[in-house]
């Protein structure tokens, strides 16, 4: 205790600046620190005959880097070896059990009885339980807006008032390329495969030639009655077997030698 009494005040000085810094790990007196030159002389390696060479270091830890620190790879092409679904989108079904011991209850979601829980493939669509189903209670609609192929048309129809409209002089040919250039039809979609037809709603003053698949009645008379000449264009050959066209072409020349001596025995008669 007496020798701790008899500390000189410039070791209470001391203590205190030490004590002023108790994170420092330095123990002596800082005011004895000053930048002291370095007493050896900087030493210069000469090597002869010899160069040194500078190799890069190359630091390899790939296992280290993390994804977003990762080089991006190229883009990989689709092919129908790498196809498949995203992660997550497709999950397999639930197999559903068949007794207590699946853990899903005496009955494993299928209910007590009926068809509905039997094996099989259950009740078909549109099943309301033995009543008219929806389905057929509801009104058809005929033609081509209850979807029947007997309602679908048949021919690009054109009158003859379209026609004396267009401005044909005497002598033009009027078929389907003909109207389309004049603008008269304009068919789209499955009407651009149908053929045409003339109706005979209207007059025709001039004589024209008229290609068309068909005439109506009342067409057909205007235009024998203007003096106009008409062409019926064969239509779209249906395909047959082989076997069929050699009967159908047997049958067509035994109907022609037929009228062929019928109008030969006309005149002698």
């Amino acid at each position: 205790m007496a020798s701790l009494l008899s500390l000189s005040s410039t070791s209470l000085t001391r203590l205190a600046v030490v004590c002023n810094h108790p994170s420092s790990s330095f123990k002596g007196d800082s005011s004895n620190l000053r930048a002291r030159p370095c007493l050896f002389p900087p030493l210069k390696l000469q090597l002869k005959g010899k160069q040194l060479q500078k190799h890069p270091l190359v630091i390899s830890c790939k296992a280290s880097l993390s994804p977003a620190t990762e080089p991006s790879s190229s883009p990989v092409r689709f092919r129908l070896d790498n196809l498949g679904p995203q992660p997550g989108s497709r999950k397999k079904a639930k197999r559903k059990g068949r007794g207590v011991s699946a853990g899903q209850g005496a009955s494993c979601g299928f209910g007590m009885r009926g068809q509905k829980s039997r094996s099989g493939p259950g009740v078909m669509k549109g099943f309301e339980g033995g009543q008219m189903p929806l389905y057929r209670r509801i009104p058809k609609l005929r033609g081509i807006a209850g979807g029947m192929h007997a309602g679908l048309p048949k021919y690009v129809p054109v009158n003859l008032k379209d026609i004396e409209a267009a401005g044909f002089q005497e002598g033009d040919e009027v078929s389907l390329e003909t109207l389309k250039s004049k603008g008269l039809i304009n068919p789209s979609g499955r009407e651009r495969k149908l053929p045409l037809k003339i109706l005979g709603n209207g007059e025709l003053s001039v004589k024209l030639n008229v290609k068309a698949r068909a005439f109506s009645a009342a067409a057909k008379e205007k235009l024998e009655a203007a003096g106009c000449s008409l062409t019926v264009l064969p239509g779209r050959k249906k395909w047959v077997k082989p076997s069929v066209a050699k009967n159908l072409a047997r049958a067509e020349e035994y109907f022609a030698k037929k009228r062929a001596a019928s109008a030969a025995a006309e005149p002698s008669s």
